[in-house]
């Protein structure tokens, strides 16, 4: 199959201009205020709020330091983001962190950020959301126990699967599905919160009063609250993915920062109230021994519409699974044209324009994740990490201020910020090793074996031919298998007609 690789001017995220007679189709500037925090806040909105309030409040040892907890990671998501912001617009490229990571600390850097997002934190955060729906679909079948960890998995993996194939299929089908699963999500924290405010007007704040809130059955610890901040992080995780978009933003100067000003403390004040509203209806102790607490919120406070609250969830979940497939293929897309990842990962479907590789690779890597069903392990794993290259990227904004001052920056904001942001990050993973040393050296070694791997693949340039006709070899079969190509105009100007006419 006949392949036209992707080049300077013609790859989608370039900018609209002609060459030599032919003109490029890029990505244009149409994400308006209102949009941009709707990605902010429909990103970082998802399973977290339904799942990690047990790791927060089982690692913070008392109600009250779970909702401090709770305010503060919101308060250092929205510092994480205004440096982000700054980094955005001064190095205005596809993929995130991963390409702010590549220019300020070099190739080998990138490709480990890149690499450690293929392998865990994708894979990982699809298959806590898997398995956080599969939680609230089983847990009513099982209103006495926990749901078998054999059947977990399965319906995980069947929701996976699903989602992947409708992702393979359409775009438009993916993002119709995302539409009806975020009125959902929207759905169900309402009603928690409502609920929970009629709770209150009801007298039932036992939990919230201060000589209860900070009650604890053991002494606090500082590497378990570290441990709690990872749970929380998880749940505020996707404030960075306005940045993925930097290029399509109308007047990203005003409306990047703007939209973070507005989009991260909406979600801390439904996050903390939706965690006050869990608490009026159960205990501490009840609270930590359920695996779908707003199942078991619904149960305490909705009588017999109480079957409306795992319904509600489990839509949430089906769409952040759906919306995590979806944004995954840009990064795979940014890290094949930087060279750092197979070209078939920058491949697409000839007729449905979809990024089939990309997807079929992230949904088998998901499925491994599966092997264990234990969500709150997996958290600390991608916790952990995440927060790693946050630190490392907002490190690197520090780095640029010194060594190119003078460098354009239409967004400049104190080195205050992300100096506090480093002193938060450095007490946050020192004290997870020190909590769960096995887990967080894990995650750091399957980030280092990443380093061979970009010597081999990348560094390594003058392969034997032997070797580079067996990946050509390999990728001209995967082609003629999914049916794909790399874009060319003619195609993107196909999908860009298909997408006006939808």
């Amino acid at each position: 199959m006949t392949t036209t690789p992707l080049h300077g001017d013609s790859h989608p995220d370039g900018p609209k201009t002609e060459n030599d007679g032919k003109q490029s189709v890029g990505l244009k500037k149409q994400i308006g205020l209102v949009s941009a925090c709707a990605i902010i806040i429909g990103n970082i909105i998802g399973s977290g709020i339904f799942v990690s309030p047990k790791g927060v409040l089982e690692n913070a040892s008392s109600v009250g330091l779970s909702l401090i907890v709770w305010a503060i990671t919101g308060a250092i998501t929205a510092i994480g983001a205004l440096c982000y912001a700054e980094l955005g617009v001064t190095i205005p490229k596809s993929g995130g962190d991963y390409s702010y990571v590549k220019d300020v600390f070099g190739e080998v850097a990138g490709f480990l950020r890149l690499w450690i997002a293929v392998l865990v934190i994708y894979p990982t955060n699809q298959a806590v959301i898997a398995l956080t729906f599969s939680n609230y679909i089983l847990q009513p079948l099982f209103p006495s126990c926990f749901p078998p960890d054999t059947s977990l998995r399965i319906l995980a993996a069947v929701c996976l699967l699903v989602l992947t194939w409708v992702n393979c299929s359409s775009v438009n089908w993916a993002t119709r599905v995302q539409d009806v699963c975020t009125a959902g999500k929207l759905l169900a924290l309402c009603l928690i919160i409502v609920m929970g405010l009629v709770q209150i007007c009801k007298g039932h704040y036992f939990w919230l009063e201060p000589k209860h809130a900070f009650t604890t059955q053991q002494d606090y610890d500082m590497g378990r609250v570290a441990l709690a901040f990872l749970q929380g992080s998880f749940a505020y995780g996707g404030w960075n993915f306005l940045n993925y978009v930097t290029e399509e933003l109308i007047d990203p100067y005003r409306n990047l920062p703007l939209a973070i000003f507005i989009s991260i403390p909406v979600v801390t004040f439904v996050y903390v109230f939706a965690n006050v509203a869990y608490v009026t209806a159960m205990s501490p102790t009840e609270l930590i021994n359920s695996n779908a607490v707003a199942v078991l919120f619904g149960q305490r406070v909705m009588g017999v519409m109480s079957w409306i609250m795992p319904i509600s969830v489990a839509i949430s979940t089906f769409g952040g699974v759906n919306g995590s497939l979806l944004t995954s293929s840009r990064l795979f897309f940014a890290g094949a044209r930087e060279g750092h990842l197979p070209h078939l990962f920058a491949m697409i479907h000839t007729n449905r324009c979809t990024p089939i590789p990309a997807l079929l690779f992230t949904c088998l890597s998901t499925l491994l994740m599966l092997c264990t069903s234990d969500m709150y392990t997996l958290i600390n794993y991608v916790g952990f990490i995440n927060y790693f290259f946050y630190g490392v990227t907002v490190a690197g904004q520090i780095v640029l201020r010194i060594r190119q001052p003078d460098l354009k920056r239409p967004i400049k904001v104190s080195l205050v910020w992300p100096v506090v942001y480093l002193l938060f990050w450095v007490y946050l993973l020192v004290f997870s090793l020190y909590s769960e040393p096995v887990v967080c050296g894990i995650a750091l070694a399957i980030m280092l074996t990443g380093i061979p791997v970009y010597l081999l693949c990348v560094y390594w340039e003058s392969k034997p031919k032997g070797f580079n006709n067996a990946i050509g070899a390999v990728t001209h079969l995967c082609q003629k298998v999914c049916m794909v190509v790399y874009p060319c105009e003619e195609e993107e100007e196909a999908a860009d007609g298909e997408a006006v006419e939808n």
